[in-house]
């Protein structure tokens, strides 16, 4: 630092700290952890209300993955044999999975663990900054599991829950408020093309698109292209649940209507979140919707509800990190 300062300093004289420099243990105090056997794995994620679980082998006793529902997505999309993986890239997990499943045989998770790709399972020590950790999350990780000295798992820090840790703490981290007052077209988060489906488009078909492309949500749009919805790969529990298998050749329409009064009759809401901005609503303002509906993105609008782009809880935290002293 130029000034002679320095500005990772947590002195007992302030009230105010570094957000960057706190320990990613404290953020997870009291956290109940779900861990995910061998079996009834999408089972576990909907009875605790969770996108992702840390799979644990008790024969080797130890952690050896994550599931989530881009995995789960994956999986349909193998059974359904509506995805081929190229024999060169096939594990010999994968290549042990595509032969249980072509058998109708039982499928352990841990075959499915990390499928997509997507989400692979990270470790941190529970004393790491947790700047280093919003670092990793703007390049796409989206949870980290947080060990002690041990090696034992202490909980999941995902980057939803470090968004409401620094949401609710805000006025501790004074070095956070300019970005907050600038503006979504400012920060560089408009313009940018979206992936989209018509509320014709099958659901099944936007599953297809969603894992060719890599990405984990669709704006369902009319002809017009105004938004409608939103379809995204932790819908997929709706489909699991109860086994709607039936709802995969709905449109998306349908299934966008359907899951509201799914979340209508669980929540008793009688109106499901909107899930979008408008591109000239300010950074934080963003933020508290994020925090607010408990999303992972928001689709940008403009005046005419025509989408503009989107903001994700990845790039949040790409943001974020332009905010750390190095």
């Amino acid at each position: 630092m130029t000034d002679g300062i320095n500005h990772h300093r947590e002195g007992l004289t302030t009230s105010h700290h570094d957000w960057s420099m706190l320990q990613v243990g404290k953020l997870l105090e009291n956290q109940p952890i779900v861990i995910i056997s061998v079996e009834d794995a999408s089972e576990v994620l909907l009875k605790n209300g969770v996108s992702s679980a840390p799979i644990y082998d008790s024969g080797r006793k130890m952690f050896i993955g994550m599931f989530d529902y881009s995995d789960l997505m994956t999986y349909i999309l193998l059974v359904l044999k509506k995805m081929e993986v190229p024999l060169e890239d096939q594990t010999m997990e994968m290549r042990d999975l595509i032969q249980k499943t072509n058998h109708s045989q039982n499928v352990p998770v841990k075959l499915v663990s990390d499928l997509s790709g997507n989400d692979p399972f990270c470790t941190v020590l529970a004393e790491t900054k947790l700047g280093a950790v919003v670092n990793d999350f703007g390049t796409g990780i989206h949870r980290v599991a947080v060990m002690d000295s041990q090696g034992n798992m202490t909980g999941v820090l995902t980057q939803s829950l470090t968004l409401d840790y620094l949401m609710r703490h805000l006025s501790e981290f004074p070095q956070l408020q300019p970005v907050m007052q600038k503006g979504l077209q400012q920060l560089g988060l408009t313009g940018i093309k979206v992936l989209s489906v018509t509320g014709e488009t099958q659901v099944l078909e936007a599953l297809i698109i969603m894992s060719t492309n890599g990405v984990s949500s669709l704006a369902v749009v009319n002809d017009q292209g105004v938004l409608l919805g939103n379809i995204s790969m932790a819908d997929v529990q709706y489909i699991m649940k109860d086994l709607r298998t039936s709802w995969l050749w709905l449109s998306c329409f349908q299934f966008v209507s359907k899951v509201r009064l799914s979340r209508g009759v669980e929540t008793g809401e009688d109106q499901y979140p909107v899930l979008d901005v408008n591109a000239k609503s300010t950074f934080g303002y963003t933020l508290s919707k994020l925090q607010a509906t408990k999303v992972h993105r928001l689709w940008i609008i403009n005046d005419t509800n025509h989408v503009v782009g989107v903001v994700s809880l990845t790039d949040v935290f790409k943001v974020l990190s332009g905010y750390i002293d190095s």
